[in-house]
């Protein structure tokens, strides 16, 4: 009976450490690479980032992407969300809830569209801006380089699409209703903002949430640099900090 249970403790004791061997195994192999060039810098950068954003894009544009993600699902507007709790309090739970989903499976439909735009501002990226990015001190660097070129192309490319999938998925009828019932109610101030700017918005915040996300995955763990390159490139940024 000891020899068993010896060998369950020993496989046991394997498994927990297992993880943590592969990170050392990953960063003395970073280390065995040297440092990259300058070229190389900026190969792995834009490799790291196309990999973070397409995950991204794909994860939030499946069904419940946003609806099902507590961090960015969408809600009512703030200027609307006493209109929601008023609504709620005569009944009319059903009607909210519609909008929510709805907005939500809007923001699904557009969000795959930043695949391109993302691929063409890597593309343009500077081995300076790569070198910047990679050795900056904000571990959401590349996150930020992205909403700095990116954002108006993404709110004039996701704007049209929202805007067609909230009449698709009946958005835009149930806040309608909504509008219409809550300035029917006596003595409240008429509410109605205005709803695909809302959810262009907040459908472009939600997309940069999980880019962060992913930036920080792969400069903190060493086994999500899935490439020499990656590992090497990384492994360097790691090493001067």
């Amino acid at each position: 009976m000891k020899r068993p249970l010896f060998v369950l403790l020993l496989s046991s004791a394997v498994v927990l450490s297992s993880c943590e061997t592969l990170n050392q195994t990953a960063q003395v192999l970073s280390q065995s690479l040297g440092n990259p060039t300058s070229a190389e810098i900026a190969s792995g950068l834009k490799e790291a980032l196309q990999l973070g954003t397409n995950l991204s894009a794909e994860r939030l544009n499946a069904e419940n992407g946003f609806l099902g993600n507590a961090a960015v699902k969408l809600l009512f507007p703030p200027e609307a969300q006493k209109a929601e709790k008023a609504l709620r309090s005569l009944g009319l739970n059903q009607l909210c809830d519609n909008v929510i989903t709805s907005v939500n499976r809007a923001a699904e439909d557009a969000v795959i569209e930043a695949k391109p735009i993302f691929i063409s501002a890597i593309k343009q990226m500077t081995i300076s801006d790569a070198s910047s990015i990679l050795l900056g001190k904000q571990s959401d660097a590349a996150t930020q380089y992205f909403q700095r070129v990116t954002n108006d192309q993404l709110s004039a490319k996701f704007r049209p699409i929202i805007q067609s999938s909230l009449a698709k998925v009946g958005a835009t009828r149930n806040w309608t209703e909504v509008v219409s019932r809550y300035n029917q109610i006596p003595l409240v101030t008429d509410i109605n903002p205005d709803l695909s700017s809302y959810v262009t918005q907040k459908a472009i915040e939600g997309l940069f949430m999980e880019i962060a996300k992913e930036e920080l995955k792969i400069r903190q763990n060493v086994s999500s640099r899935n490439s020499i390159l990656l590992q090497k490139v990384f492994g360097y940024a790691d090493r001067q900090r």
